[in-house]
């Protein structure tokens, strides 16, 4: 275990990386040479709701089952990834306030990462969920040349979730916060209708890009206005909530409401990347959340129309690519993994 070997085999040694979620943790292990030795979803309860305690211990179980399931001996293992919904810190610590999956008292201000560590007596990475899955992306995408680009992610999912990789590195900024995409507050001209509504964020911003393209966008913004324009739709029989939900599935079948819906935060994600653009100019730009997982025509429709509504100068556009998230019920869980063989020294 002392010995670190001068060329990376894929016996060498290996990473863990952990995705923990409201209702499951995902496990992947990843070798010295960047191969996962999993190419499906491993899950098991996550019990974040029985709090911190019985949340810790699912982890160690999916640790211990993932080695088990690819005949890793624990002695190879030299670090583990861990990503979680935010907010948290850098170092893994929850919100003081909580979260939407850390809502009980017991959760506010946990270090679940220390906390793990503890637990398995081996060093813990942490990264937020839409981090480990931009960092996921850039890796997959640019394979060998991962540490010499950068690029730019927006998960849309019940928020708007984000990542900022620079040379092969999540940018996570002084207190952790960087790649908060979904509160950045974009130019709402070209995005909204005429006499709409400014839409408003629970993190008490207007019109940021979470208060568009998100599922909280839809039901608290996006739709009560559109059923006003669509009185007669089916959705309007429904609660917001649950009629936010069923939403895509219209947006697959072309029906003009959703793509109205759709059309929005699709225009919104592209203000975002134009500010990007400006920013950091990335070589990549990554979309990834429910309409990734939609029918592939929908999909590409929606990341064309956030590709035609960024604004690129000429040479940017030759330069730069737009694509989905890939693999996306692992990429958490994949990422954590990346970001954990990062640490380990060579």
């Amino acid at each position: 275990m002392d010995h670190i070997d001068a060329v990376r085999t894929p016996a060498s040694w290996v990473v863990v990386g952990l995705d923990n979620g409201g209702t499951c943790n995902n496990a992947t292990v990843l070798d010295a040479t960047g191969q996962f030795l999993v190419d499906q979803l491993v899950e098991n309860p996550s019990l974040v709701q029985e709090g911190p305690e019985s949340a810790v211990e699912s982890l160690a179980r999916a640790f211990t089952g993932i080695l088990d399931l690819t005949s890793t001996p624990l002695s190879l293992v030299r670090a583990v990834g861990l990503d979680t919904p935010g907010p948290a810190s850098a170092d893994g610590v929850i919100s003081s306030k909580g979260s939407t999956n850390f809502s009980q008292v017991s959760w506010h201000g946990f270090d679940i990462r220390g906390a793990l560590e503890s637990r398995l007596g081996l060093p813990v990475v942490y990264a937020n969920d839409a981090n480990a899955a931009a960092l996921y992306a850039h890796h997959r995408h640019f394979g060998t040349t991962a540490m010499e680009n950068s690029s730019v992610a927006a998960i849309v999912g019940t928020g708007l979730g984000g990542g900022v990789v620079e040379s092969g590195k999540v940018v996570s900024g002084a207190a952790g916060m960087a790649g908060e995409l979904g509160h950045v507050q974009i130019p709402l001209h070209g995005v909204l209708e005429d006499g709409q509504p400014i839409p408003l964020c629970n993190c008490g911003f207007e019109g940021d890009v979470e208060s568009i393209a998100s599922l909280t966008g839809i039901a608290k913004n996006l739709l009560p206005y559109w059923l006003t324009r669509f009185p007669d739709h089916p959705l309007a029989a429904e609660p917001l909530g649950r009629a936010a939900k069923l939403l895509r599935g219209y947006g697959e079948k072309q029906d003009p409401l959703a793509l109205a819906v759709f059309g929005q935060q699709a225009r919104a994600i592209g203000k975002l990347f134009t500010i990007a653009a400006n920013f950091t100019d990335p070589a990549a730009y990554f979309l990834g959340g429910g309409v990734v997982e939609a029918a592939p025509h929908f999909r590409q429709w929606f990341l064309d129309t956030v590709r035609e509504h960024t604004q690129l100068r000429r040479e940017q556009r030759a330069a730069a690519t737009f694509a989905l998230v890939p693999d996306l019920d692992m990429a958490g869980a994949r990422g954590a993994a990346v970001a954990a063989l990062d640490t380990v020294p060579v």
